[in-house]
């Protein structure tokens, strides 16, 4: 799941684990990692026998400013 209005200066995204979902903000910005700051809000959390996706990660993505 990606959030995120034209106005607003970020983006939350959500997957099952923080690496899928910074690669899901990447893909969808397209951009390079090196051009955005990542936030993570909530880590993924396994659910019963450790499988995945209990609980999504979610993190929150801006773009960096531009150095002058």
């Amino acid at each position: 799941m990606i959030n995120a209005k034209p106005e607003s200066k970020y983006m939350e995204v959500e997957d099952v684990t923080v690496e899928k979902a910074i690669r899901k903000a990447i893909k969808a910005l397209h951009v390079d990692r090196k051009f955005i700051n990542i936030e993570v809000i909530n880590e993924e959390h396994k659910g019963l026998f450790g499988m995945q996706g209990a609980e999504p990660a979610r993190i929150r993505v801006t773009l960096k400013k531009p150095q002058k």
